[in-house]
């Protein structure tokens, strides 16, 4: 019984992969040996065993589990996201291992087929919740989870679960086996079979998974570096992921046996497409670059470009995020680029709000000035520093026109609502100290005897027409 259980466990899950036909059991072995063992002494040995590594299993995960909420409570979404398939896998992993570690332990002494096959199903959730950590890690961000993820999780449960059941059953090599012979005819030149083209495609992803989860990893790495500057860690992260997915799938399509020399011709196609085609999304991507790399535009900047002020929230590939009290505002990063950008944050971070108004030439003008200062030194947002000042602009048609001007610390707000503050306490204090607004009038005489006999009429208002018949013809 031991040689025969030894044979046996020379496929288990920890060697899945390095069987062969030869050396595979037959259908059903190890259901076969489950249930002859079933109700011997040594069936309910192994079950004591099997309980006994489940719950050392439980404690040591549950302490593992507490230092891993510890480390990501104060994350991003998508750590804590990805975290929470690495906690669920602690159980069935050290699980895995114990029950392995007994397995070869109790191999001498008897059967062990109720371990033997325990194994299987904690060695595939183990590696399910390995897998949806890395999965999660790269696709997922910023709060929002794509919802390719989840049917991704769904199919590759699926297949975890299926390859489990062939494995169990026996038929795992079979089925292999029959992929084997399954061929099929690529450009009429070479033949591949289906095995071959699944594990091509299963290296392809495996790599650029690895490469893009590396990616992530380095990019919170350098994040969290206090020594470098934000554009600095922006850039490096792009180049960091631009490399190793370049990397990743040229290693994985020469594991799976392309020559990579093909790709020569498809590289000079691509360069002219892109050099052709897609100018715009080329110059953005080169603008992001550049904006990082000269630093004109951080992250946290108060920008005004176009009609657009707001907060730099994010510099992406092919645009920067402004953000301000209506919403957030996608500019292209060649925008940024080509045309004037006014950054309130490049020498301070405050931002200037002036409106105008006009007062009536009997007004002093030292006594309107101080008005207009000392009635918006107290408004809402008004930095007291620098000072509120006003000016005395133009001697206009039918007033002296002045401007008063304030400082905003949180332009993402708008302006707006300054202004219109501004503007409601000018008419409140003008009216309380008796200075008049002007604004143009226009009289019209009639000069002939029958409009001279009508009735006076009040001074037209800008805008107004006047009632007035047409002059005879002579």
């Amino acid at each position: 019984m031991p040689e025969a259980a030894s044979a046996v466990d020379a496929a288990g899950p920890a060697g899945a992969v390095s069987g062969s036909p030869a050396t595979r059991p037959p259908f059903g072995r190890m259901l076969d040996d489950l249930i002859r063992d079933a109700g011997g002494q040594a069936f309910f040995w192994q079950i004591a065993v099997l309980a006994g590594c489940l719950v050392v299993a439980w404690f040591l995960a549950r302490h593992v589990v507490k230092r891993l909420d510890a480390r990501y409570a104060t994350s991003s979404f998508a750590l804590r996201f990805a975290a929470a398939s690495l906690e669920r896998a602690m159980f069935p992993l050290f699980g895995w291992l114990l029950v392995m570690v007994a397995r070869y332990a109790l191999v001498p002494l008897g059967s062990v087929s109720v371990l033997r096959l325990a194994l299987v199903p904690l060695f595939g959730i183990t590696f399910l919740y390995f897998a949806f950590y890395i999965l999660r890690r790269v696709m997922s961000g910023d709060g929002q989870l794509q919802g390719m993820l989840v049917l991704v999780e769904k199919v590759l449960t699926t297949l975890v679960w299926l390859g489990m059941g062939l494995y169990v059953m026996g038929l795992l090599w079979d089925v292999i086996g029959w992929m084997q012979d399954v061929r099929f005819s690529v450009g009429g030149k070479q033949d591949v079979s289906l095995a071959s083209t699944l594990l091509g495609a299963i290296w392809i992803l495996l790599t650029v998974l690895v490469a893009m989860w590396f990616g992530s990893w380095l990019e919170d790495r350098l994040m969290r570096a206090p020594s470098l500057d934000t554009n600095l860690k922006v850039v490096l992260t792009r180049i960091a992921k631009a490399l190793l997915l370049v990397v990743a799938l040229l290693l994985s399509l020469s594991l799976v046996g392309i020559d990579l020399t093909v790709l020569s011709v498809f590289g000079g196609a691509l360069g002219v497409g892109l050099g052709l085609g897609l100018q715009k999304i080329a110059s953005n991507y080169i603008s992001g670059f550049i904006i990082l790399l000269d630093r004109s535009v951080k992250l946290g900047d108060q920008i005004t470009v176009d009609k657009y002020t707001g907060i730099v929230a994010q510099i992406r590939t092919r645009y920067t995020v402004v953000r301000n009290g209506d919403g957030e505002t996608l500019v292209p990063n060649e925008q940024l680029v080509a045309q004037s950008v006014q950054n309130h944050s490049f020498s301070n971070t405050n931002v200037r709000v002036a409106t105008r108004v006009q007062a009536d030439y009997a007004a002093d003008p030292d006594t309107v000035i101080a008005l207009l200062e000392a009635c918006v030194r107290d408004l809402p947002r008004v930095l007291p520093e620098p000072k509120p000042t006003g000016f005395l602009v133009a001697f206009a048609e039918s007033g002296i026109e002045y401007e008063i001007a304030v400082n905003i610390a949180d332009p993402e707000k708008g302006k707006l609502g300054v202004q219109s503050a501004m503007n409601r306490a000018i008419w409140r204090t003008f009216k309380a100290n008796g200075i008049s607004i002007p604004y143009p009038q226009r009289e019209i005489r009639a000069t002939s005897g029958s409009l001279a006999e009508q009735t006076p009429q009040a001074p037209l208002q800008v805008g107004e027409k006047a009632d007035v018949p047409p002059a005879p013809i002579r």
